[in-house]
């Protein structure tokens, strides 16, 4: 049975957030999302549905508007680092989705762990 692309990255995706769900014990998600013009990232708490702190390249104030590449991640991982200390959260685990974890998403995870996030 042949797959196409969307199919493969939602069966990608469930996989990876199932695997996470499963060990959670309550820490916070490190959400990703990439498009081909912007990237975002959450910090969920699943056990009371709430987003703790966000970031994306949306933001103004981050001077990347529209820009998705490693730089823009890069900024962005230690963007929401520095978000979640505020909110008082030091571990959490990567949920990068369907994502494959390099280039823009392994930036934006090592500038998160450079922050001092812990995933």
């Amino acid at each position: 049975m042949a797959n196409n692309k969307r199919q493969l990255f939602l069966k990608r995706r469930l996989r990876v957030r199932n695997k996470i769900k499963a060990m959670a014990n309550g820490r916070a998600r490190l959400s990703v999302h990439r498009s081909s013009k912007n990237i975002s990232v959450q910090l969920i708490d699943d056990v009371n549905g709430v987003t703790l702190a966000a970031a994306s390249t949306l933001e103004k104030g981050l001077g990347f508007v529209g820009k998705n590449n490693v730089e823009a991640a890069t900024k962005v991982g230690a963007t929401i680092a520095e978000r979640a200390k505020k909110a008082g959260v030091e571990e959490c685990y990567f949920d990068r989705g369907g994502f494959l974890f390099h280039g823009k998403i392994k930036a934006l995870a090592d500038a998160a762990r450079e922050g001092g996030l812990k995933f």
